[in-house]
């Protein structure tokens, strides 16, 4: 019998690091104002094999973060910060700023510091209430689920609003540099958005501290707290997201009356904003990567208001999600799904209510936030799945970085090496048994590259320690595998098949 190479990754390292992640359009008149008609909880229309719960009882939703612990804080509008944790709103908010929530006013942004699990820092980006009106960054101190009384600092004031109430922006992000990046919108005001003479309009970079980085693109041209300018030339970019792994940064600018976009991040850039919407020829702007048109249809939008990148720790839908975009509408209700490689993008869900926010757990989860139903969704892939490494179809398998010939040894609970016969311990999502089934409830197969099949002999299918979601099934390889080239490995279980991953044969 021939040995196996599968993953990069040891068993231990790879799943302890999973253990511890487990733990407006002008036509409207403004982003918040058309949702004055939120209607009650619904379910979206979601992909054959999708499943979705959701934690009700919020008001007037505006965005939401994922602490590194896993627990969920979401901005109300009204000043309110919420925390959900164990998949319960708590009753008691973080805690609850004087806001101006007037139109697209109030509490609209919430980041974790990088080392919040040793400085319990977090920071808000909301409207001052009191005269002049302007939007403000400010950092908080928790202590366990509220925070600490008087610990605000503020870190960084922006302009003096004018009458409009709309386009405020008020996403914050830190980015894989460790700064912390600041969407605002531009008052409602077109020219703001190519002017160096003030913060509207714009992508701001500054220090966790509030000091502004010497290394941004225009700190030498500009003066005070307009260097912080990092990218110009936005309408209204409510949302924004980095890229796990390769830092890559899109940012979703709402349009006016003719296209939304998703534009590519990049220090400089000047998205060319109020002279041109959509995409440009203009050198002297960075035309978006996608447009969508307004309109109310599977395709047709007026208000991008949320984006994820699917590259979650631990991969839970099917391995064609990894490295894709998720956004939303907020008027037509969707979420789609964009693929930077090709420059396309796909439907997902439907029947959304005013989606407002996206967010990928370390789960594989795909978290949205629907202000119409003042409530979070949790969307799951229910289907049975094998596990693969991320961005790949190679099998997650026990135990080392290359099976080598029998008798390999194993170092975890199980050991079947006395009769020479060579094993894989793959891990699987969804595959839980049932009361009353044992390992003869799934069965397993491989394929090589001739198409040909080979039965595989499940000898174990259980909970894999220590990890609630995921089931360990051992199967036997028989002695006709062939050798020199790649398998592709499914199971079965109740009728419905996984995946197929893949594993080396040596």
């Amino acid at each position: 019998m021939q040995g196996v190479r599968v993953c990069r990754q040891k068993f231990s390292r790879r799943f302890t690091q999973i253990n511890a992640d487990l733990r407006s359009s002008a036509s409207i008149r403004g982003l918040f104002l058309v949702l004055a008609l939120a209607s009650a909880v619904n379910a979206s229309t979601l992909p054959p094999g999708f499943t979705e719960t959701s934690i009700n009882g919020l008001s007037n939703p505006t965005a939401m973060e994922i602490a590194p612990d896993g627990r969920i804080f979401v901005c109300e509008q009204g000043g309110r910060l919420r925390v959900i944790k164990n998949g319960l709103l708590l009753s008691t908010p973080f805690l609850t700023l004087s806001v101006d929530a007037n139109g697209e006013r109030g509490l609209l942004g919430i980041a974790f510091d990088p080392n919040f699990a040793a400085n319990n820092f977090l920071y808000a980006y909301y409207t001052v209430p009191t005269t002049p009106r302007h939007n403000r960054v400010s950092r908080f101190t928790a202590n366990g689920d509220v925070v600490v009384p008087g610990s605000e600092r503020i870190i960084l004031e922006l302009d003096n609003l004018s009458t409009a109430t709309n386009h405020n922006g008020g996403a914050i992000h830190f980015g894989p540099d460790g700064k912390l990046y600041v969407a605002v919108g531009e008052n409602a005001n077109g020219p703001n958005a190519q002017t160096f003479s003030n913060m509207l309009g714009k992508i701001l970079r500054i220090n966790s501290d509030g000091t502004i980085p010497t290394d941004n693109p225009f700190f030498n041209t500009t003066a005070g707290n307009n260097r912080s300018i990092w990218a110009l030339g936005l309408r209204n970019p409510f949302t924004f997201a980095f890229q796990p792994g390769t830092g890559r940064m899109f940012i979703n600018d709402v349009g006016e009356v003719t296209w939304e976009e998703i534009n590519d991040g990049i220090a400089g850039s000047n998205y060319g904003w109020p002279t041109t919407e959509g995409v440009t020829s203009n050198p002297a702007f960075r035309s978006p990567l996608f447009t969508y048109a307004h309109g109310f249809s599977a395709t047709t939008g007026c208000a991008i208001a949320g984006g994820a990148f699917y590259n979650p720790t631990t991969v839970q839908f099917p391995a064609s999600f990894v490295g894709k975009y998720f956004f939303a509408d907020l008027c037509s209700g969707w979420i789609r799904v964009f693929d930077p490689a090709t420059g396309t993008a796909n439907g997902f869900a439907t029947d959304i209510s005013n989606p407002v926010d996206l967010k990928i757990g370390a789960d594989g989860s795909l978290y949205y936030l629907a202000r119409g139903s003042s409530a979070v969704f949790r969307v799951q892939f229910s289907e049975p799945m094998l596990i693969s490494e991320a961005g790949s179809d190679s099998a997650v398998a026990l135990d080392s970085v290359t099976f080598i010939r029998d008798p390999f040894p194993l170092t975890n609970l199980f050991n079947f090496s006395a009769d020479r016969r060579t094993r894989l311990m793959l891990f699987g999502m969804n595959m839980q048994l049932m009361a009353g089934e044992n390992s003869s409830a799934v069965t397993a197969r491989a394929e090589d590259a001739s198409m040909n099949v080979y039965p595989l002999a499940v000898e174990f299918v259980g909970q894999a320690p220590g990890f609630d979601s995921l089931t360990q099934i051992v199967v036997r390889l028989p002695n006709n595998t062939p050798t020199g080239q790649t398998l592709s490995i499914s199971a079965t279980l109740r009728g419905k098949t996984t995946n197929k991953v893949r594993v080396r044969m040596q």
